[in-house]
């Protein structure tokens, strides 16, 4: 892939992230979707890579603990602070991501 599309569909992913209160992801939460990514990570480089199908990467992060599914302790205290968490949707997936202060 030649430099120009990629900085387009990042660009693209770029504009389709979102500050959202958590509450509002219940929905991809119980049915599996809501992947947390650290705040250590570039939350549109993640998205990249899912689009990508990276699996090497993903294995990479799964393992590290940098990504992987939001857990019921997780959402549960989101949910109790009224968290807004950034979120960007890769289909069937939808990435979030704690807001640094």
């Amino acid at each position: 892939m030649n430099a120009e599309p990629r900085e387009i569909l990042r660009a693209k992913i770029n504009m389709e992230t979102s500050r959202i209160h958590w509450k509002e992801l219940q929905k991809f939460f119980a049915s599996g979707a809501a992947i947390k990514v650290s705040s250590t990570l570039d939350l549109i480089e993640v998205a990249l890579q899912m689009h990508d199908d990276n699996k090497a990467q993903f294995e990479t992060w799964l393992k590290t603990g940098v990504v992987g599914r939001v857990t019921d302790e997780q959402a549960a205290a989101w949910l109790a602070i009224d968290a807004e968490v950034w979120a960007v949707v890769v289909s069937p997936w939808i990435l979030v991501q704690e807001i640094k202060p």
